[in-house]
């Protein structure tokens, strides 16, 4: 496994590239202010045993890829209430580039094709990579995500209000325990991580690059994205949508959504799952991803 950074689209990005080079490439793209630590090594390591290249990488304004400080904090509140009045909503970048940053990684990589898998808001940016590089995607894994139709249901309240009640006292150990317990709010209720490997997940990555500014630019960047059902007409990379039946965040109705508007798209739904990727599942979600991925290949 090679740890790195590498300039690309103009940022620094920090990726982990693990498997044999000459092997079918998978690009992970995490969620919401998520390092590339939360896939878990366990997820890593069976994609690599079912054969597959992976590249996980920290998207612009979290852990150790470039921050944007200058953009000042968004507020992300006032966002919201702008998009559901149609009113325009800016935002410090979007989407498309946080995309863009992931195609440009496969580029320093001489990745010229890849099987594209992202989870929540990375499901959101491994949208848009199918539909706006066709021809660098081999396939299309959207994990517990949306397609940014405003009439779906809204998250549990217990789920919104975890979000919405991070301490501010800047205290590292208020924000490592609000940390734990948000992750139990919104995990898989028949599947709870056992608490010291929590624990344990949560001050690593508290250690390794805690940034909460740049988690509100990416809420941001969600905002300003808008409703994605057009763009995902256009999508023509085989598609699997995996969803969690018992997503507290972002519910079952948003993957039933995404796939209804990608055409050909198989969707997979998983009882007991939440929002997060559970060990317990490890090997029926990268055997889900992994045979999906086989398939485009024969057909091909």
């Amino acid at each position: 496994m090679t740890t790195a950074q590498t300039t690309a689209n103009g940022i620094t990005i920090t990726y982990e590239d693990k498997g044999p080079k000459d092997a079918p490439a998978i690009l992970l793209v995490m969620g919401l202010g998520g390092q590339l630590t939360l896939w878990p090594d366990e997820f890593v390591d069976a994609l690599n045993g079912h054969g597959f290249r992976t590249i996980r990488y920290d998207n612009r304004d979290v852990g150790l890829s470039t921050r944007f400080d200058a953009a000042g904090v968004p507020n992300v509140k006032w966002m919201v209430v702008k998009s559901m009045l149609g009113l325009p909503v800016r935002s410090a970048y979007t989407l498309a580039d946080m995309a863009a940053d992931g195609v440009a990684l496969l580029d320093h990589l001489a990745i010229e094709r890849a099987h594209i898998v992202g989870a929540s808001m990375g499901g959101m940016i491994s949208q848009h990579i199918a539909a706006r590089y066709p021809d660098r995607t081999l396939s299309l894994t959207s994990i517990m995500s949306s397609s940014g139709n405003r009439r779906l249901p809204r998250a549990r309240k217990e789920a919104m209000q975890a979000l919405a009640n991070r301490p501010m006292s800047g205290d590292a150990e208020d924000l490592i325990a609000y940390s734990v317990r948000t992750a139990r709010v919104i995990g898989s209720p028949a599947y709870p991580a056992a608490e010291e490997r929590l624990q344990r997940r949560v001050r690593a990555d508290f250690e390794r690059g805690w940034y909460p500014q740049g988690v509100a630019r990416q809420m941001a960047a969600i905002v300003a994205d808008g409703d994605r059902r057009p763009l995902l007409k256009t999508i023509t990379a085989p598609t699997l949508v995996v969803h969690g039946e018992d997503d507290p965040l972002v519910p079952l109705a948003a993957g039933r959504d995404t796939a209804d508007n990608i055409a050909g798209a198989r969707l997979l739904t998983i009882p007991g799952m939440g929002h997060d990727l559970p060990l317990a599942l490890v090997d029926t979600l990268a055997g889900a991803i992994a045979d999906h991925a086989k398939g485009v290949a024969v057909a091909a």
